[in-house]
């Protein structure tokens, strides 16, 4: 008979599942972590543009 994860103890197959989704855990940190990022700062501009404005009265157009 060959062994496999159907044999196993549950205490050994807790371990197993839990060991798979740390490493599992652990890449999707690292791939978003990794990834490069946007050279684009719109949001940044209209929210510092937002905070600087704030409290002041609306401009006449």
């Amino acid at each position: 008979m060959s062994a496999s994860m159907h044999n196993a103890d549950k205490h050994t197959h807790r371990r197993i599942m839990l060991v798979g989704l740390m490493f599992c855990a652990a890449f999707v940190a690292i791939a978003f972590l990794a990834r490069e990022q946007p050279e684009n700062s719109y949001v940044l501009k209209k929210a510092d543009r937002l905070v600087r404005t704030a409290g002041e009265a609306p401009r006449a157009h």
